[in-house]
């Protein structure tokens, strides 16, 4: 673009000053040069004659913004009692919404004026999107561990690297625990054990109170009864799943 800008502003002074047959020689030149059609090639010449400034000065007046906080405000409090819907959806139910929301006195808490009711009726969805998009970023879930590395293990299980290649037989399985903790892992919560054969995909899942001994230890007896194979392989990430190593299969590895 810097190249383009440099052939433009030195064609328009000769621009300019060139009688009409000419005119059209340089409007063909700049067009083979830059692969602009004639129609823009013309209106970059007029641009550059104009002006008075280099091009790296000449700044965009920034457009004034159309919604304000108090239209934002009442926007993030209709989209929350919609169901926090796309803005796409939104825009198209707006409509729906806002009659009812404003009969029921939910909008009481929000600057609510006739002129945000009109923005919020004639907003588009991509608007929508684009104003809701930092509420959304906060309101995203942030994934929490609630294991932590042991170093007692390391020396008594073999660790199998990225790159190895996985046994191509059916009972070999990748099992991990899943907290429902929510965005805090404060009090009391259920966990998931999930255990995946690597060969065939096949898939179990078994919810335990939490992740001591005796819960894991009976998940597992459980996955190894419901899989239609003998598990004969374990490869386990971290510390909640420590006790894996008790059961006397082939092997073990905490991967």
């Amino acid at each position: 673009m810097s190249a383009r800008r440099e052939i433009t502003k030195q064609s328009a002074a000769e621009y300019a000053r060139a009688a009409k047959k000419d005119k059209g020689r340089i409007l063909n030149d700049l067009v083979a040069v830059t692969g602009w059609s004639r129609a823009n090639a013309r209106r970059a010449l007029s641009t550059a004659l104009k002006r008075t400034t280099p091009v790296r000065k000449a700044k965009r007046k920034p457009r004034p913004r159309t919604y304000g906080y108090d239209t934002l405000t009442a926007l993030i409090r209709v989209w929350r009692l919609a169901g926090t819907p796309s803005g796409k959806y939104l825009a198209a139910t707006m409509g729906l919404w806002l009659p009812k929301l404003e009969t029921l006195g939910e909008l009481r808490n929000v600057r609510f004026s006739p002129e945000i009711r009109d923005q919020l009726m004639a907003v588009s969805g991509a608007t929508i999107d684009r104003l809701l998009k930092p509420t959304r970023a906060g309101m995203a879930p942030k994934g929490l561990s609630a294991t932590k590395a042991g170093s007692e293990l390391r020396s008594a299980i073999a660790v199998r690297r990225a790159g190895q290649e996985h046994e191509q037989v059916p009972g070999f399985i990748e099992a991990d625990l899943v907290a429902h903790c929510g965005p805090a892992l404060v009090g009391e919560f259920a966990r998931t054990l999930t255990a995946t054969d690597v060969f065939t995909g096949w898939t179990e899942n078994v919810a335990i109170r939490n992740s001591a001994y005796k819960w894991i230890l009976a998940a597992m007896e459980t996955v190894a009864e419901r899989l239609p194979f003998p598990l004969t392989g374990l490869d386990t990430d971290y510390a909640d799943l420590h006790v894996m190593p008790t059961f006397s299969y082939r092997s073990c590895s905490a991967g």
